[in-house]
């Protein structure tokens, strides 16, 4: 006797309709039944006008699982839930390794571009048209480019959560960068050469040191996390 646990009405539908009225002897064609909502195919094989399916193959189809007590044959399918939830996992999937690759190097440029800010802050150096503030602005147009490539490598959800993280990283360098920028411009950014430790004793700096850190062993593992100094 074959008995289903079933929490989905169509596969019962879909079931009870697999015996259909055929030829009187066995045929055996190249044919296959798919279960609506489902990916796999089992073959099936028609013999004394029925159609006969491979209850291990239902079982692979619909991610249930048998068992076998006093002559029952018992299928027992995944909660509705419970796919959904699976399905929705293998749908992240990770980091892809096209974005891995693109949002190593897009750190890598950011990282370029903040050690570059590091030695004008603690050395001085003049900015506005001098070749440090040039050269400032060089290294943030190729993090930009870098950041830029990875948005076109993202494919996978955790890629996608991955590049809201690096924008924001990039963007706090930014905002931070064009502030110095600009108040060393007006002469008002003493208060950075002035500090024994000018980027330690800054608390937006150091907040973009962490989420840098923190990216780069993210991408490095595979799979999104998350970091509220990222945010």
């Amino acid at each position: 006797m074959f008995h289903m646990n079933q929490s989905r009405p169509f596969i019962a539908l879909a079931l009870l309709t697999i015996v259909v009225m055929a030829s009187a002897q066995t045929q055996r064609h190249n044919e296959t039944l798919s279960i609506q909502g489902y990916m796999g195919q089992a073959n099936v094989v028609r013999s004394q006008g029925r159609v006969l399916v491979d209850v291990q193959d239902l079982a692979r189809i619909t991610q249930g699982s048998l068992s076998f007590e006093k002559g029952q044959i018992i299928l027992t399918l995944t909660p509705s839930d419970a796919l959904e939830s699976a399905r929705d996992t293998r749908g992240r999937a990770g980091f892809s390794p096209a974005f891995v690759r693109a949002a190593i190097e897009a750190m890598a440029s950011i990282r370029e571009w903040g050690g570059m800010l590091q030695v004008v802050v603690e050395n001085g150096y003049p900015v506005g048209k001098a070749m440090a503030g040039n050269t400032i602005r060089a290294y943030q147009n190729r993090a930009g480019d870098s950041v830029a490539l990875a948005s076109a490598a993202a494919s996978t959800d955790d890629d996608r959560l991955g590049l809201e993280l690096l924008r924001n990283e990039f963007n706090s360098v930014q905002a931070w960068a064009e502030r110095f920028l600009n108040a060393r411009n007006d002469m008002r950014a003493v208060n950075l050469t002035t500090s024994e430790h000018p980027l330690k004793d800054d608390d937006e700096a150091q907040k973009m040191v962490h989420c840098g850190q923190f990216l780069a062993q993210m991408f490095a593992g595979g799979t999104f996390e998350d970091d509220a100094a990222c945010h």
